[in-house]
């Protein structure tokens, strides 16, 4: 049966304002103003390290201050504004019942991740949970994303994400790209290479399904 990989955070949840929640608490410690969450947003795509970094860039803070920043921010980090993007468990429950193997590969640390698919009840649906920190490289690596399709076995179909980020990583590691329209993208998306587009979850499952036909050459029913 066909698999799917999902990214996290921009894709399946809205968490830019708990990120920049908790990225503002340790700004204030440092003696900085707070970000506003768009700024934030454009921070957000390479995983909590990469972001503390680009906030340290914006103020010119010593990177003498990088991990302890690292560390105050994995302090604070919460979930409780974190929301599903409307019809994501739909989404995941209909092709979960349709035989879909599903998987999904964040540069979130893979405790973080776990605390939040368990919130938002979505832990039922993965079979297999790559984060940040699973490996010694992440995303736009292909690494991470090359190990979660090896893991759910299947023949792989599509990584779902919202960023170039995740086109990237999708090109790197030679499978097709589904891209939310709706997540932290920074670039036009005319700069992007998917197979599907869509701005709804409820419309996810149907292309899935049409990508999956096309993929063994059958005709819609």
């Amino acid at each position: 049966m066909p698999s799917l990989v999902f990214d996290l955070d921009g894709t399946l949840i809205d968490s830019a304002p708990d990120i920049a929640l908790a990225l503002n608490k340790v700004l204030e410690e440092e003696g900085f103003a707070p970000l506003t969450l768009a700024q934030v947003i454009g921070f957000i795509g390479n995983g909590i390290p990469a972001l503390i970094g680009k906030a340290r860039a914006h103020y010119a803070i010593s990177e003498a201050r990088q991990q302890p920043m690292l560390a105050a921010m994995l302090r604070y980090y919460d979930h409780g504004q974190t929301r599903l993007y409307p019809g994501v468990h739909e989404a995941l429950s209909a092709l979960k019942a349709e035989g879909y193997r599903l998987g999904l590969c964040t540069n979130k640390n893979i405790g973080p991740t776990h605390d939040v698919l368990k919130a938002c009840g979505l832990a039922e649906f993965f079979e297999v949970v790559i984060g940040g920190d699973s490996l010694s490289v992440k995303k736009p690596d292909p690494a991470p994303l090359l190990s979660a399709f090896d893991a759910l076995g299947g023949q792989p179909l599509l990584y779902i994400g919202d960023s170039e980020v995740d086109e990237e990583t999708a090109r790197r590691a030679g499978f097709p790209f589904a891209f939310f329209t709706g997540g932290y993208c920074h670039l036009p998306e005319e700069r992007l290479t998917f197979a599907v587009k869509f701005d709804a979850f409820d419309a996810l499952p149907g292309a899935v399904r049409r990508l999956a036909r096309a993929e063994t050459g059958e005709t819609p029913a």
